[in-house]
């Protein structure tokens, strides 16, 4: 049978591969399938017509409904040869023809023929073609036979009737579920091929219900599992196993997880990898739980074998992001990878050495790293320049030479992407160290002389207009942005010009020659240059000094004053008319994105590439919004902003929550308020809180919402004043107190005659708690970071906390209490403990680090004792966080 793609000659020049059925066409192939008619039937010819056959379906060529039954009739003729190849090919061409219903009958019992036949490379196809091509009804006529084939003595029969009922169990799981027996007797096989395909297809049948996989897997880790494969799929179930029982809120040991650990010890690497790979993905995983993966996972690093070594480091990448200190012990055998000559082990070896490394082995690794970029991919150096950048955030005194390594390789060939990740790892460099200003400065201002992307130039004269004025000596930026007024094209040009404005205008000694610059764009080419310059010309006065009017900054560097969203919808919905369009008709109220569209938030977006929007929430979006509003400029910046809390039932016409933002002397209320009553228009929404059960509280102000049209989110405020760094707590009553105007569901517009109806409603009780003054904080490692506090500054108090039912609901108790951070996972509570130890961190109002030590007992009544140990920056604090305790 001839080969689908083979070498027209193997010295030729250029060794093109070609297929030998390339030209082929369907009408010949279906004159040559006559021979299937022949009396004498060539088996070596019927084969090769067959195998064109294939071709063209495998290709997308469609086959009329008369030349597929044609084709079927004439193949089915071939069952009188006795021909094993053609058997073979008989089988294969009939899956792919699919028949009808009222034809399949004509092979049916050929093929039930030879499923009971000696021969059992017929036995194992008969079932694989006959389970593809029947229906329901003629398959409770060989059910039977279907059972017996699972229990087979031959692995090939068996194997066959096992895959078969994968495939059925998705258009008749009714009758594979009745083989379960079978299947089960199966997995005793010591074939490892049926092992492997009994476990997947019992697994199938029985994952709805939970109680049942647990089960199934419990009992087959007591060895009775022998086939590589068969345990590699056993180890990804016990994984599933562990995070249904950890969602559905089951605490104490990891079940299993001592099987896992036996897993590291078996003879096939493939059991290793995936024993390894499954603890490392286990929720809340600790380091104890993890040092005997990394140890066999540090030994592959070395395997002579690059599947194994590439399994390896791709899996401890994955640790590095989460538990880089568990990791460091691989280093030295990382580093000898960065020469590896399959360049994916090499990326992945150094991308993981830049996430564990420490500060006295960057300056080694950035040597190692050079020589190293030359020769790979573009998408595999972005992957070192992120690393690179999380570096030198982590390691800020190390600046100097990563910014110098960034530079070298932004001035190699690239591409977008690359030369983007570039400029947005030095410009992260330079907002989060301000030592590294002056230097990523002039290392962008080099770049933008040769760059041949407009938006990374374009984006780069932004940057460089609100951070150059604030250097030392701005005038030597200068001369690199009017060379792109020069040398550019339009767009680069407009943003240049739009940079020289900013530095005339903060930088005094610079406006007359700023201006002088400005003058000669007038005489620009493009309209959008000419129009900027004099526009800048104007703001900058020709007085020679330089106005410092507020608006004109705000012009200058400030941005819209209005949501983007909410201006794109307006100019949407603007019908050109004799009257313009007016900006001061744009709402400015900050839309909240309905709960569907709220996306989890990746890694933070730090570079050029997008710019910091506005979140709807989210601690940046509340920050951002709290301080857009003048009235609350003064309070200082936010500490912590709660996560939001429901005012009013999911079915009611009125949906409210609200958010809790903490500042040092002040609690600000953010009320989310959303119309779900599309006949109506609240005007005038406000919220009245009554603070009469929170003493040390007093409002200050309040802010109203103007106008709360049907399903569109908007915000109320009220503000407090309470003690300075004091955790002040209290209840509040809530009211929502509104005007309602009746409007047409169809044009969504209230009757301007309406002056709507006053009315108000309850909300539930809101509370500000202790934990409200407490962010949680991790510690990548509790022991070291409790040693380096003063021991001095240690508050220890032993506290009864009642009957519980379990010392899990103690621990969550007081976690809830305080609003900590639990650390190195000590939230879960062996089954049937008496005693546990929970480690809590957190950052406390005023920016003061806490750490706390509680030690948990259980008596045989259930009471509760606790033992809470605690230290913080400040000893006041460390008392305070015993005062919360023996408060609550």
């Amino acid at each position: 049978m001839a080969q689908p793609l083979v070498k027209k000659d193997d010295d030729h020049d250029d060794e093109l591969e070609y297929s030998p059925f390339m030209g082929i066409e369907k009408g010949a192939v279906l004159q040559e399938a006559r021979v299937f008619n022949d009396a004498q039937v060539d088996p070596r010819r019927c084969s090769q017509v067959i195998t064109k056959l294939l071709y063209l379906l495998n290709q997308g060529e469609s086959f009329t409904k008369v030349e597929a039954t044609e084709v079927f009739f004439s193949v089915t003729k071939l069952f009188q040869s006795k021909d094993t190849g053609l058997r073979r090919m008989v089988y294969l061409i009939i899956k792919e023809l699919s028949p009808s219903s009222d034809e399949v009958i004509i092979v049916t019992s050929s093929l039930m023929k030879d499923m009971n036949s000696k021969i059992d490379m017929y036995r194992a196809n008969a079932i694989r073609v006959l389970c593809r091509i029947i229906d329901g009804t003629l398959l409770t006529q060989i059910e039977r036979y279907l059972k017996q084939a699972i229990v087979d003595k031959n692995p090939v029969v068996s194997s066959a009737a096992l895959v078969s009922g994968l495939h059925l169990l998705r258009t008749n799981p009714e009758i594979v579920k009745r083989w379960s027996n079978e299947v089960q007797e199966g997995i005793q096989s010591r074939s490892a091929l049926v092992q492997f395909h009994a476990l997947a297809l019992l697994h199938q049948i029985r994952q709805n219900d939970r109680l049942a996989v647990s089960k199934l897997v419990g009992s087959l880790t007591r060895g009775s599992v022998r086939s590589p494969l068969a345990q590699c799929l056993l180890i990804r179930y016990i994984s599933q196993v562990i995070r249904d029982m950890a969602n559905h809120g089951q605490s104490g040991e990891r079940p299993f997880y001592e099987f896992l650990e036996s897993c590291l010890r078996h003879k096939a690497e493939m059991v290793i990898l995936e024993a390894a790979r499954a603890i490392t993905e286990l929720d809340g995983v600790t380091s104890r739980e993890l040092t005997p993966a990394i140890t066999v996972l540090q030994l592959f690093l070395s395997s002579p074998r690059p599947v194994l070594r590439f399994a390896a480091v791709r899996t401890l990448n994955k640790v590095a992001m989460t538990h880089p200190m568990a990791v460091t012990n691989c280093n030295i055998d990382m580093e000898s990878l960065i020469s590896d000559q399959n360049r994916s082990i090499a990326t992945l070896a150094i991308t993981t050495l830049l996430k564990t490394g420490n500060e006295s082995s960057v300056e080694r690794l950035m040597k190692q790293i050079t020589n190293f970029m030359s020769d790979i991919a573009d998408e595999f150096k972005i992957v070192v320049v992120e690393a690179i950048r999380s570096l030198c955030v982590k390691f800020p005194l190390k600046y100097r030479s990563l910014m110098t390594f960034l530079s070298n390789i932004l001035r190699e060939e690239g591409g977008f992407e690359y030369k983007r990740a570039i400029v947005d790892s030095i410009v992260t460099i330079i907002r989060d160290i301000p030592d590294a200003k002056e230097s990523g400065l002039l290392h962008l201002c080099e770049f933008i002389e040769d760059c041949e992307f407009t938006y990374l130039s374009t984006q780069i004269l932004h940057f460089l207009g609100i951070e150059g004025p604030n250097t030392s000596d701005p005038s030597k930026y200068i001369r690199y942005i009017y060379n792109r007024v020069h040398l550019e094209n339009a767009t680069v040009r407009a943003a240049a010009v739009s940079t020289l404005a900013k530095f005339g205008f903060m930088v005094e000694s610079l406006k007359p020659r700023i201006t002088i610059l400005l003058k000669r764009c007038i005489y620009d080419s493009d309209d959008e240059v000419r129009d900027r310059a004099t526009l800048f010309l104007s703001v900058l006065g020709g007085d020679g000094t330089v106005d410092t009017d507020k608006e004109t900054k705000d012009f200058l560097f400030g941005s819209l004053e209005v949501p983007l969203v909410n201006l794109e919808t307006s100019l949407k919905n603007y019908e050109p008319s004799e009257e313009a369009f007016d900006v001061n008709s744009v709402s400015r109220e900050v839309k909240s994105q309905p709960l569907a569209e709220k996306k989890a938030q990746g890694k933070k977006s730090t570079g050029l590439g997008a710019p910091p929007a506005a979140p709807a929430s989210g601690f940046d979006g509340y920050e951002k919004l709290l301080s857009s509003i003048p009235e609350f400029a003064a309070f200082g910046k936010v500490f912590k902003s709660s996560p939001p809390v429901e005012l009013t039932e999911p079915e009611t016409e009125y949906a409210v929550n609200v958010v809790k933002h903490i500042y040092d002397s002040h609690v600000v209320l953010q009320y989310n308020c959303t119309n779900t009553v599309p006949e109506q228009l609240l005007e005038r929404v406000n919220v009245i809180v009554d603070a009469s059960e929170a003493e040390e509280f007093n409002e200050v102000t309040s802010k109203a919402l103007n106008s709360l049209p049907y399903d569109k989110p908007g915000q109320a405020f009220v503000v407090f004043k309470k003690p300075a760094g004091v955790p002040a707590v209290g209840k509040f009553s809530n009211t929502l107190t509104f005007v309602v105007k009746e409007v047409d569901p169809s044009t969504g517009e209230a009757d301007a005659d309406d002056d709507g109806v006053e009315d108000e409603y309850q909300l539930e009780d809101l509370e500000v708690v202790a934990g409200d003054y407490m962010v949680k904080v991790g510690v990548s490692n509790f022991r070291n970071a409790w040693e380096s506090m003063d021991e001095e500054d240690e508050r220890v108090d032993e506290y009864g906390l009642g009957q519980r039912d379990s010392l899990g609901e103690a621990v969550n108790a007081v976690t809830d209490l305080l609003g900590m951070q639990i650390c190195e996972g000590t939230e879960k509570i062996p089954t049937n403990a008496r005693s546990h130890t929970c480690l809590l961190s957190g950052v406390y109002i005023g920016n003061v680090k806490v750490l706390v030590r509680a030690q948990f007992g259980m008596d045989s009544s259930k009471d509760i004792a606790m033992k809470l140990t605690v230290r913080a920056e400040d000893v006041s604090v460390a008392d305070a966080i015993h005062e919360i305790v023996a408060c609550g």
